[in-house]
């Protein structure tokens, strides 16, 4: 079955745990297709993972639909969700809708920005005019300047409270998925709980309505110091195909995340 947004709804529903990858290339998507990963994100990490840059805020829009393009271009089965990139959709609502609509002709089926609710009405221009949006809350990557790092968010009774409030007016906006980054495990349940639409967390815990882990993170490819979240699945792993179905079947089974890689 073709995975679209009411199919993810259902999942969520019937506690059907969401698989979710990055993808960026033509290869990776055939064979992620195959191992039944539902979404693939092709992400502005590529900056980081593909580019060799320290962050993702060099990434842009053609460098996005690019990689969104090739990896349409293989995939039948999965949601294709492409990445907003850094100054693409911050500037206004119409040019955020500009944008998204590039990412869609070249074969997104969602697109993904980040932002707390101040990026409710770029949701909502998007949303009403007919494309799918994911937002992005937690530790939110485009912005890891402002944040002073790669920190954990939401560790406070009032930080917590205050990113929840953020999920619930980016839905109340239109989104239909959200991604929550880097917070702890109880706050990754408060969310999904708080939430009707399905919440995908990566560094968030077990309960979130499903999970994503960067590939070249998850098959140890990137080289340097990987976040606790991450497991190596390529660790006892055949082939690369089998590490990815083995990740397909632990978030599955809910046994990954397991507690060493919570918050």
């Amino acid at each position: 079955m073709k995975v679209t947004t009411s199919v993810l709804q259902k999942m969520r529903r019937e506690a059907d745990r969401i698989t979710m990858l990055t993808c960026t290339d033509a290869s990776f998507a055939a064979l992620l297709d195959s191992a039944g990963v539902d979404i693939f994100l092709v992400g502005d990490s590529l900056g980081m993972t593909i580019q060799g840059h320290d962050s993702t805020l060099p990434v842009t829009m053609e460098d996005m639909i690019y990689h969104t393009r090739i990896v349409a271009r293989r995939t039948e089965r999965a949601l294709v969700l492409g990445d907003m990139p850094f100054g693409s959709y911050q500037q206004s609502t119409e040019k955020a809708y500009e944008n998204a609509a590039r990412l869609m002709s070249a074969g997104a089926h969602m697109v993904k920005l980040e932002g707390a609710e101040i990026m409710a009405p770029q949701i909502e221009f998007i949303a009403s005019r007919g494309i799918p949006v994911c937002g992005h809350i937690g530790l939110t990557p485009q912005s890891v300047h402002a944040i002073g790092g790669w920190k954990i968010q939401g560790k406070t009774d009032d930080a917590a409270m205050k990113l929840i409030a953020s999920g619930k007016a980016l839905e109340n906006a239109g989104a239909s998925l959200m991604v929550v980054e880097l917070v702890p495990a109880a706050v990754g349940k408060a969310l999904t709980d708080a939430l009707s639409i399905p919440v995908i967390g990566i560094g968030a815990g077990v309960h979130c309505s499903g999970q994503i882990l960067n590939l070249y993170d998850m098959l140890d490819i990137y080289p340097g110091k990987k976040p606790r979240f991450v497991k190596n699945f390529m660790q006892g792993a055949s082939s690369i195909a089998d590490a990815i179905q083995r990740y397909v079947a632990e978030v599955k089974a809910g046994t990954y995340p397991a507690a060493d890689h919570s918050f």
